[in-house]
Formats: C-alpha cells, structure tokens, sequence
C-alpha cells in the first residue's frame, strides 16, 4: 500500500517539539506533506529563525516518517512562523499578557499578569533554596537536587534568583539562552531540568547593579514571563542573607516552602538560623535543614570532619525542623558544578550523589503537602 498524507500525519502526532513538549501537529508546525513513490518531504514551520534545537525537530521527523512501511526517504524543509502566528502560538500557551490587567500584588499578579504557582489551585511545588551566607555550596546543591527530583520522573524548573551570584546555567551546562516567542520566554533544558537565570541576560564578568524595586521586577518576570508549563518542581536559588529577593518571593509566592543549607561549622549555623527565623516573619514555611560539607573521605576510607561537627543538627533542633541529610565534601560535585557536569547526571552511584538523591526523596515523599480529593479529580483542601 503506498503511503498516504493521512498515515504521515498521523505519524507526526507524537512527535513534540523539544522546547514546547506539544505536538507538532497541534502547535501547526506541520504545514504540507509531499510524496513522491516512496519518498516523503515534510515542511516544516519553526517558531523562530535560528531556532537552536533544528536538528533535533528533523532528527525527530524523520525517525517517525521513515517508519512507516512504504518509505524509503525522507526530505524535510523549514520555513519560519509569521509574528502573527507566533502572538497566537503565545497567546495559547501563555495566555494574553493584558488579559489580568488592573489586578493587585496581594492576589499574586505581577504587571498585571498573574503569577501561575500562587494561585491555590496550581500543583507545582516551590522549593526556595537559602543560605545564611554564601560560600555553603547551595548552588550546587540545587543544581543536583534538581536533577535528582527530574530522575524521580517529575518535571522540574530552575529560577537562578541569586542574581548577583548566578550560576546556576554554568553547574547545569545550559550552553544557549532561552528563546523567545513574541513575549513569551521557552527556558533552556539540561539534565531534564529547565532553567532561567540572569547569566541569560548578563555576562559572567558583568556586575548586576540594582537595587530593590529593578530585582522585584525581574524575578516577577522570571515567573510570569517565562513559560514553565506547570512543572512539579520549581526550585528557586536565592542570594545568601534575608535580603530583598526573599522578601520579593514571600510576596509572591506565598505556598513556597522553605529549606536552609548550612555548613557544620558552628559559626555558618548561627549565621543560617537568621535565614530560618527571618521565615517566621515573612509567612513562609521552613520545611527542612540541608548540611553541606558535612566530611571528607580520604583515600584511606577515613571521614575528616574538616568544619567540625553538628551544625546542620543543632540548627535543625533550634528551628523545630528536620535535618534532611548531610552531604560530603568531595571534588567531584565542585568540579562537576565548575564544568557543568553535574554529579548527580554524570557519576549518579557516586556518594554524594546517593546523599542527595536521598534528600530528593525525603522531599518528595516526606514533606509532600496532604492532600484530598475528591474522586480523585477534585482539589478539596491543600
């Protein structure tokens, strides 16, 4: 039987494109089908010129045109959506950015567009990283334990809000900013984690000089602007202290929960217990203590607690949370943070990476928020 423009179709269906994760029938990617014998030609309509992921949308195609019986060849062309088309395609998937205007900051609207994880109906869980000061090691935990949350099978979005310290984009190897459909931003992915971040919009060795009221702005469109897509996870890297960026989050983010990364060091536990007490004052909800640093294992099997002992347990008992593990000190996860070769991607049997699986899992089960349902459909009670 030769080959129909309706068995291609129907072959193209599952194929979603790489950023979007719709359909590319659906999202009218696919704008004629050509056959010739037994060879087909596709065209195919990018969203936007130079779109970086190209040859994975063809590698795709193909793989799905050329298994069907009848094909030998497959030839695919591009073309390019109109602005017209692409203001519809954002407008489908995001919503009209006018459509809230003239509501309020205390209903989670930002710029008069609602921020999506405030609202009580959203399933998206908001994990803020903190730390008392810098220097603990909390980026890349947050990098990992991203990944670590993206391997349970959930998917996981990464706001870098340590906006004069990011790196978050560099721990994860996102090598390409996001792309940018009408007003609407498509985060990079690496490691079946998406991420945003001011390295995106600033060079490494560029001094981000703001002060309040510009940081409030752009992390609101980190959240309003960017399309996440209901993730499961938003993990958010906030800058060291009880500055400006996590009273901004509080505001807008009010069902964020909280958890703390200190060292063992005495000294780094008074500091990180601002961090927990400043929670209280803020309405946010401090769920859980992460150690850093906790040993070093030598080459001899010995554990040296080189910053001492007990931090991470004291501050945990102080702030009447747990202490969700203790992650040790070992030149795998700062060389796979600098490369961008996460540990938990690359050396997963590694272990600090079973460390810090084990505390993606005690988030993930543990401190799961109760819910109940009704017939499983219906959101009861958060």
């Amino acid at each position: 039987m030769p080959v129909t423009e309706t068995a291609v179709i129907d072959a193209l269906r599952p194929v979603e494109d790489p950023e979007l994760h719709r359909s590319i029938v659906d999202l009218g990617m696919v704008r004629s089908v050509g056959i010739d014998g037994e060879t087909v030609t596709v065209l195919v309509a990018l969203t936007v010129p130079g779109c970086p992921l190209r040859n994975e949308i063809q590698r795709r195609v193909t793989e799905a045109v050329v298994a069907l019986d009848g094909v030998e060849q497959v030839g695919i062309d591009f073309t390019v959506m109109s602005d017209e088309e692409r203001v519809a395609l954002r407008e489908r998937l995001h919503g009209d950015p006018g459509s809230t205007a003239g509501q309020s900051h205390a209903h989670g609207h930002a710029e008069g567009r609602r921020i999506p994880f405030a609202d009580p109906a959203s399933r998206t869980r908001v994990l803020l990283i903190a730390s008392g000061k810098g220097g603990v090691g909390k980026s890349s935990l947050t990098a990992n334990l991203s990944i670590a949350l993206a391997q349970r099978g959930h998917s996981v979005a990464v706001i870098d809000a340590d906006v004069w310290g990011f790196s978050i984009p560099r721990m994860l190897g996102v090598d390409r900013p996001p792309v940018v459909i009408d007003e609407m931003l498509v985060p990079p992915e690496a490691h079946g984690v998406r991420a945003i971040s001011m390295g995106f919009f600033a060079g490494e060795d560029q001094p981000v000089i703001w002060r309040g009221p510009m940081l409030h702005k752009a992390l609101e469109q980190f959240l309003v602007d960017v399309f996440w897509d209901d993730p499961d996870y938003l993990v958010i890297d906030l800058p060291p202290g009880t500055g400006d960026v996590i009273i901004s989050m509080a505001q807008n983010l009010p069902r964020a929960e909280l958890y703390v990364v200190t060292t063992p060091q005495p000294a780094a536990q008074r500091v990180a217990q601002r961090v927990g007490f400043m929670a209280e004052k803020v309405n946010l909800e401090l769920k859980g203590i992460i150690e850093n640093m906790s040993w070093f294992t030598g080459h001899d099997g010995t554990r040296y607690e080189i910053f001492g002992q007990g931090g991470g347990e004291e501050l945990a008992q102080r702030l009447g949370v747990p202490l969700l593990g203790q992650v040790p000190l070992v030149e795998e996860l700062r060389e796979g943070s600098d490369s961008g070769r996460p540990v938990m991607a690359v050396s997963p049997d590694s272990e600090v990476a079973r460390a810090i699986a084990a505390i993606a899992e005690r988030i993930d089960v543990e401190l799961a928020p109760t819910r109940r349902y009704n017939s499983g459909l219906k959101l009861l009670a958060d």
